[in-house]
């Protein structure tokens, strides 16, 4: 079971997204328990020991962002999201130091929320494999490929290399950061977009990670996400699970490959997430998939 917990002081806003998680996840084994503010979030944490949490960053009394210092304090493996309306540096920066999995800014597409939400349950699924004492090398292979589209280390060594290299390209984009958020110039699209988009179609089938990205255009997490959305208009994980499944679809029409090799080509080598994630974007598995497009 995946227990997850939202985060919102508007109550509104907290029903919408449980209903939405429902939703999105009919075959998913979920719980999903709501707080108001950041005391009980924290008093939900200590009780139900939520997975995934999804939270609002400005509440009243303690905030999302403090609620999420203290849990990851005692907790290196939870999923945090921030799901918020308010775009800044800042906070953005500070949600990097959390290790979030994902930042997103209301109003949030359904297919961002989705996907970052997925992401987290197979993050769960890796590391519970790894923990069950399965087969190593295939456990291995999942959580690093479970890593390749999120914020979220999962070993001591990646946090200390993940918070290097944000330290190193931190100074710089700060500045840039804060001179776009207060309406100067930002840096321009045209080459820099389009230097992304080749970047992606040239390292999709790898374990590509937001880390790796980010640091190969000397931008930190956070600055580099913000980039990302103003460019392409959804968020770093939304597009590249796009372009894997395009691919996938391109592929399914070769019938010298088989459905495993076909994720494995774009970056999905655990099979059983590929046709989760499949699915999640087309609405078939990829066997039916094929069988109507051959």
């Amino acid at each position: 079971m995946y227990k997850i917990l939202i985060a919102d002081d508007e109550v509104i806003e907290r029903k919408v997204l449980h209903k939405r998680l429902l939703r999105d996840f009919p075959e998913e084994n979920i719980e999903v328990f709501e707080a108001a503010n950041g005391r009980e979030v924290l008093e939900l944490y200590e009780k139900e020991r939520p997975q995934i949490l999804i939270l609002d960053i400005e509440m009243p009394g303690v905030s999302g962002l403090k609620a999420a210092e203290m849990i990851r304090e005692n907790d290196r493996k939870a999923n945090i999201i921030f799901l918020t309306a308010f775009d800044e540096f800042a906070y953005a920066k500070r949600a990097i130091t959390i290790h979030a999995l994902d930042y997103l800014l209301k109003p949030c597409a359904d297919g961002e929320l989705q996907a970052a939400v997925l992401e987290a349950m197979h993050l769960l699924d890796a590391s519970d494999t790894r923990v069950g004492g399965g087969q190593q090398a295939g456990a291995g292979e999942n959580v690093t490929e479970g890593r390749s589209a999120g914020f979220m280390p999962d070993d001591s060594n990646g946090i200390q290399r993940d918070s290097r290299a944000a330290g190193e390209h931190l100074a710089g984009a700060a500045a840039s950061s804060v001179t776009y958020m207060r309406g100067e110039t930002a840096p321009q699209a045209g080459l820099l977009e389009t230097e992304m988009h080749d970047y992606i179609s040239r390292h999709y089938m790898d374990n590509l990670s937001v880390q790796e990205i980010s640091s190969h255009f000397g931008y930190s997490e956070a600055y580099f996400c913000k980039l990302f959305k103003q460019y392409f208009g959804r968020s770093f994980i939304t597009y590249l699970t796009d372009y894997r499944i395009r691919k996938a679809e391109e592929l399914m029409r070769e019938e010298r490959l088989s459905i495993a090799e076909i994720g494995t080509a774009v970056g999905y080598p655990d099979p059983n997430y590929f046709a989760k994630v499949f699915r999640r974007i087309t609405g078939l598995s990829p066997k039916d998939y094929r069988s109507r497009h051959l």
